[in-house]
This record gives structure tokens, sequence and C-alpha cells, in this order.
């Protein structure tokens, strides 16, 4: 699987925040997206995510499902936890699990994945930063889709958590999947670096 950006531009409220930006990733391949605030490193994810128009080029997905585009074949998780307080942890995660479709993973495993067994019955509201953040990784893991998109993905977690997710990330990459994270600190895995420099 390759997934390709030629001549990618985006204009988000009428301001052009990148242009002529190329990239490429493979299966089994991380690419860690760097540049300073406002340089435009999330609006690229959202692009491949197919949660922002492209103002110019194009995304191409090879070796993947001919008939879904690449949206589907992903997983966007951004730097935000999108989580509902008063759901437990097992029933937000069964929630996406529903919602996301495709070749679903009993959720009680994903929880084992990411340490949150314990809290599954559980109110999310009751969970800490970390968990918060562990309980988005598991959503990664409940529906099995060979694109990760991560923005930030090892914000609020501590050092144990951060070795648990690059353990994660490598069995993924293991499994010929691919990764692009926008990122300020190291992923904690090898990743070839796409530097974005303009913006504001």
């Amino acid at each position: 699987m390759r997934l390709s950006g030629r001549g990618l531009k985006c204009v988000r409220g009428g301001r052009e925040v990148f242009a002529g930006l190329d990239f490429e990733a493979a299966s089994g391949e991380a690419v860690a997206v760097v540049g300073h605030n406002g340089a435009g490193k999330t609006s690229l994810l959202r692009l491949v995510a197919g949660l922002l128009t492209l103002a110019g080029g194009s995304i191409e997905l090879s070796g993947g499902e001919d008939d879904l585009p690449v949206a589907e074949q992903a997983h966007y998780l951004g730097h935000r936890d999108a989580l509902k307080p008063s759901l437990s942890v097992a029933e937000n995660l069964s929630f996406w699990r529903d919602f996301l479709g495709g070749e679903a993973t009993d959720p009680a495993i994903s929880l084992e994945a990411v340490g949150l067994s314990h809290t599954a019955h559980l109110p999310a509201a009751y969970l800490s930063a970390g968990q918060r953040r562990r309980l988005s990784i598991a959503r990664l893991l409940a529906v099995r889709r060979p694109i990760w998109l991560l923005d930030e993905p090892t914000s609020a977690l501590d050092a144990a958590g951060q070795q648990m997710f690059a353990g994660l990330m490598t069995d993924h990459l293991d499994r010929d999947g691919l990764i692009i994270a926008a990122t300020h600190t190291p992923l904690g895995i090898a990743a070839r670096e796409l530097q974005i420099g303009g913006g504001a």
C-alpha cells in the first residue's frame, strides 16, 4: 500500500496554509509531520482524512481497497479526545466500533491493550487526561484500518503510556499498516520526517 499527496494546497478561512506540498508513505512506514504552530500539520491530516477540501493537488492510495475512499481506510485521531462523558468507557468504545464498522475487535481486548480494563464500567467523565487519551487510542484497535492519521498522539500520556503506544504503533507497522503523525515530540518509533514550513 502506498499513500501519496502531490502539489497539495490548503486554504482555510481565506488564508493559504500551505501550497505545493508533496508526501508519500508506504506500508510498514511512519511519517512524522513536523513544523511550527500554524504551519498546517493538522490541516494535512484532515485533508487526508477527508475532513477538509483540497484547494489544489491530489491524494492517491494504491494497494488499498479499490472501492473505498481513503477516509474509510483510515483512522483519524485528533488532538481532542472524542468521548461522551456520560457513557462508560466500554460503551464509548462500542459506539465507535459500531459507528466505524469493518473488521471489529472485542472491545475488552482493545481496552486491555491500552491498560484500561479496570475502568470499563466507569463513566468516561471519571477518567484522567491520560486515561482519556488511552481510550481514544483504543479506538484505533477496536476496528482495524491500515492507515493511522495521528495528531499529537502522545499528548497527555505519561512515560508508561508513551511506551505502550510505541508498542502498538510498531505492531501496526508490522502488520503492513502505515502511520502519518503530526507531532512536536518524538514518537518513540522510527519515522521519516516531513517538514511543513509555511503558515503563520
